[in-house]
């Protein structure tokens, strides 16, 4: 159950950098672009928090 709850934490991560840098490009003119830098770094920060929370898995 612990690793399905890593999975989502995860998941929830990337989208919402993804979604922060969306909103970011949209306040300069470039929410695609930013976007998907967003979408780019949102695993590296995923995993980061994954790691920190769950290091027993």
């Amino acid at each position: 159950m612990r690793a399905a709850n890593a999975g989502i934490m995860l998941l929830v991560v990337v989208c919402l950098c993804a979604l922060v840098g969306y909103g970011l490009g949209s306040l300069v003119g470039l929410p695609i672009a930013v976007g998907l830098v967003g979408l780019i770094i949102g695993p590296i920060v995923g995993i980061a928090f994954v790691r920190a929370r769950f290091r027993d898995l």
